[in-house]
């Protein structure tokens, strides 16, 4: 594929020499030298970008089985409503009296999270994830710092998010790591080891990483409560709950959700995302002003929060994600219960045929997403998870995650959602299955690969020490 400078009509760049009388700007606004620009007309820039656009890998092109990422269908109807006119053109520094209708959106938006999750408040201002975990921490921080115990503890499992422990740190927290037990859950005994009065939190995901559910949650919510600690619920697992459970049911008093994986946004690419945080009802004065507040008669926004943490992003997060997920809310209903059955039984249903052909760490019943070992094929072939992954891209599908949660050695981690078809599914078995196969009879074939896309294998450390966006055809 040529550079769009290649396409130019002069093979190159093109520098005019067409006089143009600016003499009414000032100089300290023109340029000293001529602007390259390729000589294209628009039809040729349209086909250019189109063709670029094509390469890329989308959840519309194939199966995207991203572990801990709930690469999920973003419903279209979804674009549609935030694109309207009232939401999409909205300034973000109109007045309340100006903006009831996105107001009322949001208020809605907080109390269907309040029930999904069983918190008694909400606050959507968090722009993801991690910045919905930093928010967490930060109001468990205030709460004991108000409380005059300066606790300065967070304990955080060895299969946890590499963003919990930065989270905690961030906010001037001691990390205290707790190791897993055989069956890949929290070690009750390791945890009451580390155990102790200055021990302001734990943060937990449930399901794990692993994707398996920790049995033993009340258990442990019992043993931080009665130490005066709290429980912080990591939602980037939330796609395997909801509908059927909710964190306040175990125990937790912080949740943050992922807005951009659970309920269906536009997600990968860097953003856009949404983390609201949800807290129960002894926490609620320390939530981030402003929170959307309705007094019968209008929505406003409420900066009266005694204890704050203060306002964590400009103006109120990312408004079009909000439309989005509560768009999604409203569309399911009661079937998100459906869509966790089917994210469960599909993740089920790949790890059962699989095991036999990959090491399985934990053989457990799993929620939405599990891992396997690519170690078996790299200790008795030579061929690595990060070779295994390179070949899936060859079957048209985005690679699972890799080395991901570290405590599993060659971890590949899938998670299919609830969105794929058995088809689909079997597609990715096929392949895995062929993969495995190959890396016995004719492991160059993987050592070699991707084979099919339109960059082939690449040195992963130069390229991330020295980037270079230059495209070049491999082929």
């Amino acid at each position: 594929m040529k550079t769009i400078f290649e396409k130019s009509n002069n093979s190159g760049i093109c520098l005019t020499d067409e006089k143009e009388d600016l003499s009414f700007l000032d100089k300290t606004v023109l340029r000293s030298e001529k602007c390259g620009l390729p000589q294209v007309g628009e039809l040729e820039v349209l086909r250019h970008y189109k063709e670029l656009s094509d390469r890329n890998f989308c959840i519309e092109k194939g199966f995207y089985p991203l572990g801990s990422c709930t690469m999920k269908y973003n419903p279209k109807v979804n674009e549609l409503l935030a694109s309207l006119e009232g939401y999409a053109n909205l300034h973000p520094l109109s007045s309340d009296e100006d903006s009831q209708g996105a107001l009322e959106l949001m208020y809605m938006l907080q109390e269907s999270l309040k029930k999904i999750t069983g918190m008694d408040a909400v606050s959507l201002q968090p722009a993801a994830g991690a910045h919905g975990e930093l928010t967490g921490m930060m109001i468990i921080k205030k709460y004991f710092e108000v409380k005059g115990d300066c606790r300065k503890k967070v304990i955080i499992p060895d299969s946890a998010h590499g963003t919990n422990p930065a989270s905690a740190h961030m906010c001037g927290f001691d990390i205290v790591p707790v190791k897993s037990n055989e069956k890949g859950q929290v070690d009750i005994s390791a945890l009451k080891d580390v155990l102790d009065s200055d021990v302001a939190a734990i943060m937990m995901t449930n399901p794990n990483t692993l994707g398996i559910f920790e049995e033993n949650v009340l258990e442990i919510s019992k043993l931080m409560h009665d130490n005066g600690s709290l429980l912080y619920y990591d939602g980037a697992n939330f796609n395997a709950i909801m509908g059927y459970t909710n964190p306040k049911l175990m125990g937790f008093d912080v949740v943050h959700l992922n807005l951009h994986k659970t309920f269906a946004t536009p997600h990968g690419g860097g953003g856009p995302g949404a983390g609201p945080v949800g807290v129960v009802d002894a926490l609620r004065e320390f939530l981030p002003a402003p929170v959307i507040d309705f007094d019968g008669q209008k929505y406003f926004r409420n900066y009266n929060i005694k204890h704050s943490v203060g306002q964590v992003r400009s103006f109120y997060g990312n408004f079009g994600v909000l439309v989005r997920a509560y768009a999604y809310i409203l569309m399911m209903g009661n079937n998100l219960r459906n869509a966790t059955e089917d994210a469960v039984l599909n993740a089920n249903y790949i790890k059962e045929k699989l095991k036999k052909y990959y090491d399985l760490p934990y053989d457990e019943p799993c929620m939405h997403e599990f891992v396997l070992s690519g170690e078996r094929q790299k200790h008795d072939f030579g061929v690595t998870t990060l070779n295994i992954a390179k070949r899936l891209m060859d079957f048209n599908i985005h690679p699972p995650t890799v080395y991901f949660p570290l405590i599993v050695h060659e971890a590949i981690m899938v998670e299919p959602t609830e969105s794929e078809t058995k088809i689909k599914l079997d597609e990715f078995i096929n392949a895995m299955i062929k993969i495995a196969k190959e890396a016995e009879l004719e492991p160059e074939k993987i050592l070699s690969a991707p084979h099919k896309t339109p960059v082939v294998r690449v040195d992963e450390t130069n390229a991330a020490r020295h980037p270079d966006l230059k495209f070049v055809d491999t082929h």
